[in-house]
């Protein structure tokens, strides 16, 4: 039988279906499941991103501590968050147009999945994460967005915007869907 972890988790299996490639431990790191949303101005390459309000209830809407909310409020964000336990990506997506735009309906793409494994910038001294990202992608026609989430959202103009502007490494995201910035 094979010393091999792979990744199939589960906390508990009826004893018939015990086998050793089941694992109950998640990654020293962790792992995060999230969904982000990529809306774009009609054919443009302006992505809609704001600058969250630290005092919104992003620990609900966001899964940001108010500590985390104010060290990003600083940056660009997409309009993301982790899926809740048993939701899906899918769901996940619907979720945030509602909560952080205020958006009952729009029509997305399947999401891109990507998986990234590596240190954190903020932690250097953690273990390697895991992430697993379902990147949607949607475009949006006239006017602007507001939501009590974010002091500012607009589309910006990515081939214009230096990576250091954006937070939580949203550049990352936008990058393996296809982006690029002015560095």
């Amino acid at each position: 039988m094979t010393t091999r972890q792979f990744c199939s988790f589960a906390r508990t299996l009826p004893r018939s279906q015990r086998r050793r490639v089941y694992t109950k431990e998640i990654p020293k790191g962790g792992l995060c499941l999230s969904s982000f949303l990529i809306l774009t101005e009609g054919n443009s390459r302006r992505v809609l991103m704001g600058h969250l309000n630290p005092d919104a209830a992003w620990d609900e809407i966001g899964a940001l501590d108010p500590e985390r909310a104010r060290v990003h409020a600083k940056g660009w964000m997409l309009p993301s968050c982790h899926l809740m336990l048993l939701e899906s990506p899918h769901e996940a997506a619907r979720r945030i147009l509602r909560e952080q735009l205020g958006i009952a309906e729009l029509e997305l793409s399947e999401p891109k999945v990507v998986s990234e494994v590596g240190t954190p910038k903020r932690f250097p001294g953690m273990e390697r994460h895991w992430d697993f990202e379902f990147i949607f992608r949607g475009r949006m026609t006239g006017g602007s967005v507001r939501h009590e989430a974010w002091r500012e959202l607009r589309f910006v103009d990515l081939p214009r915007t230096s990576r250091r502007h954006i937070a939580r490494s949203h550049d990352e995201v936008l990058q393996n869907a296809g982006f690029r910035f002015s560095d």
